[in-house]
């Protein structure tokens, strides 16, 4: 069991940045892939970035690259996202995930990859 708690989220001009972080409890989160996810006003809910048990791998959407970075502390049991560059396109809720055990890193992209969900955090950019 994984319980995922994501904070940093706020309001933020267009170009600014924000500093997501996830803070988990239970001990396989250092063995698991992480992902980050965003849920914007009527869409559904879209890949954003993940990265490997060790932090060694990670991955991107096309449409943060370049201006995302996500991370790990295994010794704090958290993942973060920076994210730079904000549009207003980034407004979403952001929702960090606990990719089941065993999964390929070729599936991270998938939302049916992941076991644990944290309950989201809103980022709003204003232009």
């Amino acid at each position: 069991q994984v319980q995922l708690v994501e904070s940093g989220g706020g309001l933020v001009q267009a170009g600014g940045s924000l500093r997501l972080s996830c803070s988990a409890s239970g001990r396989t989160f250092s063995t698991r892939g992480m992902g980050w996810f965003r849920r914007a006003p009527g869409r559904e809910r879209d890949f954003v970035a993940a990265i490997s048990w060790n932090g060694g791998s990670t991955y991107y959407h096309d449409s943060v690259k370049g201006r995302f970075t996500i991370s790990r502390d295994n010794a704090k049991n958290t993942v973060y996202l920076q994210m730079n560059n904000l549009r207003p396109e980034d407004t979403a809720v952001y929702y960090c995930a606990a990719v089941k055990l065993g999964t390929a890193s070729d599936y991270y992209t998938k939302i049916t990859s992941y076991a644990y969900w944290g309950q989201g955090t809103q980022v709003t950019v204003s232009s």
